[in-house]
């Protein structure tokens, strides 16, 4: 069954859209109320957030663009030191959709959601004319946890931290768009418990940043801008799989500029750093985790090579890897 322009139309099939899509998967106290707004409970400060998704193939290894909607959202929450606590859900739906689809991201959101312990408390749908594709806007707010985790925060002496392997989730949608067979998942995750058990363990947490779109090489280059800082890494340190290795072997990549869905960096205080790192590998997503690099005094982002040498890490300039979401 497919989405026609009679499901945006306010009446009985959009009515059914709603209840037998969205209500059944996102089900709260909150949304049943059906009001015009969402009325929440809310701790004095909070952190706010808005992102849009449009990712192709809308389905791959490891989840799908409902996944990386919420998984997205929240982790922007968390890397401000905010417990996700609620979430909104647009929906963009061309004529052609398919309902199963369209019920099979919505069961994806309210998993995602679920692990990460936020509620989808409104949304909206709209239909429009196409060729059957879906784009998702999502809002979030999280209850500040810990303050003053900001990317300005970043101290010379800090150390640099990554959650785990690189690349993973931008080899998976290009292995799908290529038609390469290989068992690359995607990495998207909602990164609640890495960041709560740094929270809860009193780490001196100056910096957090989820790596996504521009892949790690913009990240750290962000951070070098914001906090006037220099910012030095090692290529031996970062954690990459042998099989996205291999595929950017291949096709000539580098995993420093490669998206990702479920990464995280944390600059933390250098008395702290052993003690983080071993939280983070001892936490849900964070097996692979790796202290990469230091903040020094200076400018821009160089990494020591694998044979000894210094490269300077730039942001890339619309060239280069494609866009993957």
């Amino acid at each position: 069954m497919h989405i026609d322009m009679s499901y945006g139309s306010g009446g009985k099939q959009t009515t059914s859209l709603i209840n037998e899509v969205f209500v059944k998967h996102f089900s709260n106290p909150v949304l049943q109320k059906m009001e015009d707004s969402a009325v929440l409970t809310v701790k004095e400060k909070i952190a706010f957030t808005t992102d849009s998704f449009v990712v192709t193939p809308m389905f791959f290894k490891g989840g799908d663009i409902g996944k990386v909607a919420v998984c997205g959202t929240v982790n922007d929450l968390l890397m401000m030191g905010a417990n996700p606590k609620y979430l909104t859900a647009g929906f963009i739906i061309e004529e052609g959709a398919s309902l199963t689809d369209l019920e099979h991201i919505a069961a994806s959101m309210a998993a995602a959601a679920k692990e990460a312990g936020a509620q989808i408390v409104a949304g909206d749908t709209k239909v429009i004319e196409g060729k059957g594709g879906i784009y998702i806007n999502t809002a979030g707010i999280g209850e500040i946890e810990r303050e003053g985790i900001s990317i300005s925060a970043c101290k010379e002496g800090d150390i640099i931290l990554l959650s785990g392997n690189l690349g993973e989730h931008h080899t998976a949608i290009m292995s799908h768009r290529m038609e390469i067979e290989n068992d690359i998942k995607s990495d998207c995750a909602p990164l609640k418990e890495i960041v709560m058990n740094l929270i809860m363990a009193g780490i001196d947490i100056h910096c957090m940043r989820d790596v996504t779109r521009g892949g790690l090489a913009t990240v750290l280059n962000e951070v070098s801008a914001s906090s006037s800082c220099k910012v030095e890494i090692e290529e031996r340190a970062l954690p990459v799989s042998p099989q996205v290795k291999g595929f950017c072997d291949i096709l000539g990549l580098d995993p420093l500029y490669m998206a990702n869905e479920g990464k995280l960096i944390a600059v933390v205080a250098q008395k702290d750093a052993k003690r983080a790192l071993q939280i983070m590998k001892e936490s849900r997503y964070g097996e692979n985790a790796a202290v990469i690099g230091t903040i020094q005094a200076g400018s821009k982002v160089v990494m020591t090579t694998a044979f000894g040498g210094s490269r300077v890490i730039d942001v890339l300039y619309g060239e280069g890897l494609p866009r993957i979401c």
